[in-house]
């Protein structure tokens, strides 16, 4: 690649030099067969230090794509680099420099919290003193001291996953992939999660990437984040920056039929200051800097074309508007890919 080709890369995807990077993906790639496309070129950076979200339904390719930086899938085609190793080329390697807590449970309920930590411990070469006082040091962090003799399957979820969170850092990896890490817990426990992921990156420096369908989360966690859809990024940046591409108000109204987008701007094409109409089976999204002004006047012309309003409310743009945005589809849920 040519030296200006490279800068405008560089420009694109965020990426200010290669050694603020912790992650570089490359036109990753994946099919399953001719008729299952999972990750379509998907691309982008992540600097070191910063927790970055990949975000999106169920089905975008999330997992896909964290299975594949783990090592634990091949693309069919594109480059991924972790602290500038090719993790394609060199999976040993790479998997020293991070640690994975996938969506399902890794922890063992026959054995004990300080059980899990000392077999996974032994996994990456550690012995007697040091692992024993590395052990120690995570329960401890993870607030699971008190509980380390008991069987895990005695845990709750949200101790549970703290655990798998301590077994993915017993190495002291510089990279951590959080696979939708708080699916399943309650308000609670998922705030306490949400608190050390926060601390793992802003005290200890350690790289996130956190995959999620919950955008709360990713509001509320992620320096950075991309949305993906269909196995390609659609838009990425900061949330303040993706919610400030949407200017003023949302208004959305339940109807009573499913109408098409032509026709729900036909209907409303005398109404100034609308931004843009966005129509989801019967729900209907008018972007427009005087929400609470036009209200009045969207829901009488709705009515004026026979269709009833059964509902409706004025935000300020969210992510789920960012993802309906780009995508034309509001966040559902499918089945992953």
């Amino acid at each position: 690649m040519k030296k200006t080709a490279q800068n405008q890369y560089k420009k694109k995807y965020h990426i200010a030099s290669d050694k603020s990077l912790a992650i570089e993906v490359q036109a990753l790639t994946k099919r399953y067969n001719p008729d299952v496309l999972a990750l379509n070129g998907l691309t982008f950076s992540i600097n070191r230090g910063e927790i970055f979200g990949l975000i999106g339904p169920n089905g975008a390719g999330k997992s896909t794509a964290v299975k594949i930086m783990t090592t634990l899938s091949r693309p069919s085609q594109g480059k991924i680099r972790l602290y500038n190793i090719d993790a394609t080329q060199y999976p040993k390697k790479a998997r020293h420099l991070f640690g994975y807590v996938a969506q399902q449970s890794g922890v063992d309920g026959e054995s004990t919290g300080r059980e899990n930590l000392m077999l996974q411990g032994r996994l990456y070469g550690l012995r007697g003193l040091r692992l024993r006082e590395r052990v120690g040091q995570l329960l401890t962090q993870f607030n699971l001291i008190e509980a380390a003799d008991r069987l895990t399957k005695t845990y709750s979820g949200g101790m549970q996953r703290k655990l798998d969170l301590a077994m993915g850092l017993i190495h002291r990896p510089q990279l951590l992939f959080l696979d939708e890490p708080t699916t399943g817990l309650d308000p609670e426990a998922r705030t306490s999660l949400w608190k050390m992921i926060h601390h793992l990156a802003e005290e200890e420096g350690l790289t996130v990437l956190l995959t999620t369908h919950y955008l709360e989360e990713a509001d509320q966690l992620c320096n950075r984040m991309a949305i993906i859809d269909q196995g390609k990024v659609v838009k990425q940046g900061t949330a303040g920056e993706l919610k400030a591409e949407l200017n003023g108000d949302v208004v959305h109204m339940e109807i009573t039929e499913t109408i098409t987008e032509s026709r729900a701007t036909t209907i409303l094409q005398d109404i100034s200051g609308l931004d843009e109409i966005i129509v989801e089976a019967s729900t209907l999204y008018v972007r427009t800097n005087r929400g609470a002004e036009q209200l009045p006047t969207l829901i009488n012309a709705i009515k004026s074309a026979n269709i009833e309003v059964q509902s409706a409310t004025i935000s300020r743009p969210s992510l789920d508007d960012v993802y309906l945005r780009h995508t034309g589809r509001i966040f559902a849920e499918n089945e992953e890919v």
